[in-house]
């Protein structure tokens, strides 16, 4: 590994601590109200006994997460040092709320932070929240997949170049499709600026714990990190982490405070556990876990490059700058060139298949590989999609092929969302000022954000994905029939 632990890894305070508990029969008269599930026999027997005897409420034995001062508080110096990390936090509201608290840390009302244009929903609502300004940096893009790539170095730089003044750059590592720029470079950039390096790394547990793949963003000396261990990691869906790198050595009590503003005060033993347990298998074991993934995952986009009309795509497309690094255990997989959409894809597999991916867009799908998956599972997915060439192709012609558009920003999120607004049909929205989030769901990257200008190119988006059967999500009209804007 690229850090050697200092603590002892085998351990599992929170976890030890809760199983001690729940074996010591203790007489339940706090919340939760199922009293270790015998006062609803239905959840019990659908979630197991188990399950409901350790969703446990905060107390002396067990700690609370607000103020960790025992065994939480040693779940997490163990988690900070698996890590290589200054120190970490514990999650239950998502890594949404990670990506929120690292952005309120470091900027408030008026200030500017820089950022890639697709990222995820949160940190934009965190704007929301802050009232800070972005300033959106472009992301490289390839043309041939219509895929957006992360930001090109020259682009920071000039970024950072005409907004002295901005107190952090936010970047994504890895996006969805698994492409990660130069993050160590982009941290040396913004540090000699002065400015912070938040990382969004939902994505990216396992570059923590895999010399086979790129450096994470503790590794490269970035300031703070969201990392969403449910996703690749095995915790339970919802739990997350919170990351400060050795720079922010000092700041874990001011960073709480502001965890604390948003994060529920009735934090779930089953999430937190969760998190103690997998962290644990991790640094013990994810060294192997990871080079298996790789292996399924290399296999699989072999075997997939062979079929007719799909391309899954790899490190064969860095190009040492705004895809430098592609992460290895992804499986994104290119569909256009067959005549479907990804989102087509992505709802034939689950329908006709029993197979669900992760999501599908204009032009590719994602499949997650992660520490449960099997080679019989990955066989099932490529005899899928040979089948889906076979009996559903058709031609490339008419589909759209760009999955990024730039926006033109008009005002800061803020000011936007909570301006006065009137709600106009979609299909006349265009040359007004969007007040609220348009986007498929997933991957929850907004194709249009409060404060921005709605267009031509970003309406045939939208109403391309309807079409084609993307989820859509983030308007107060469920429908999306009708949009809110900013009144005249």
């Amino acid at each position: 590994m690229w850090h050697e632990y200092l603590m002892n890894q085998q351990k599992a305070p929170l976890y030890q601590a809760l199983k001690k508990y729940r074996d010591n029969r203790i007489v339940p008269f706090d919340v939760p109200g199922h009293k270790q599930g015998r006062g609803n026999p239905e959840l019990t027997k659908f979630l197991g006994k188990s399950c409901l005897g350790a969703d446990m409420n905060s107390s002396k034995p067990l700690d609370n997460l607000i103020h960790p001062v025992s065994v939480i508080r040693d779940a997490q110096d163990l988690a900070a040092d698996a890590f290589g990390a200054d120190s970490a936090f514990f999650m239950v509201n998502g890594t949404s709320s990670s990506v929120q608290a690292m952005v309120m840390t470091v900027v408030g009302e008026g200030d500017e932070i820089i950022m890639p244009r697709n990222v995820h929903r949160s940190a934009i609502n965190a704007l929301i929240l802050t009232g800070a300004k972005p300033i959106y940096v472009d992301p490289g893009q390839n043309e041939a997949l219509g895929i957006p790539l992360a930001m090109p170095i020259a682009k920071v730089e000039e970024a950072i170049t005409n907004h002295p003044n901005a107190k952090a750059v936010l970047v994504n590592n890895p996006t969805y499709y698994g492409v990660c720029g130069d993050l160590e470079k982009i941290v040396k950039i913004a540090h000699k600026a002065g400015m912070r390096v938040l990382v969004d790394e939902a994505h990216g547990t396992h570059f923590y714990f895999s010399e086979d793949l790129l450096p994470s963003a503790m590794e490269v000396g970035a300031d703070m990190a969201a990392v969403s261990i449910h996703k690749t990691g095995g915790s339970l869906t919802q739990s997350s982490m919170l990351l400060l790198g050795k720079s922010m050595e000092g700041w874990d009590g001011y960073v709480r405070q502001i965890i604390n503003l948003t994060q529920t005060t009735s934090a779930s033993y089953l999430l937190m556990s969760s998190l103690d347990i997998s962290r644990r298998n991790l640094a013990l074991h994810g060294e192997a876990i990871y080079s298996e993934v790789i292996r399924l995952a290399q296999y699989a986009r072999e075997e997939i490059k062979a079929l007719d009309g799909f391309y899954a795509f790899g490190e064969e497309l860095c190009d040492g700058d705004a895809f430098k690094y592609f992460d290895k255990t992804k499986l994104s997989i290119h569909t256009r060139s067959m005549g479907l959409s990804g989102i087509e894809v992505y709802d034939i597999l689950r329908d006709d298949y029993g197979i669900q991916i992760e999501f599908g867009d204009l032009g590719n799908i994602l499949a997650i590989l992660s520490v449960g998956d099997t080679e019989a599972n990955i066989e099932r997915l490529i005899a899928a999609l040979a089948d889906i060439y076979r009996t559903r192709r058709g031609s490339p012609k008419g589909l759209l092929s760009n999955e990024y558009i730039a926006p033109t920003v008009v005002m800061s999120p803020k000011e936007a969302f909570f301006a006065p607004t009137i709600s106009v049909p979609i299909e006349d929205s265009e040359g007004y000022v969007c007040s609220e989030f348009v986007m498929c769901y997933p991957p929850g990257i907004p194709i249009l954000a409060p404060g921005e200008l709605v267009t031509h190119d970003q309406l045939d988006y939208i109403r391309y994905a309807k079409e084609k059967g993307s989820s859509m999500s983030g308007t107060e009209d469920i429908t999306l029939q009708n949009l809110n804007v900013l009144a005249p």
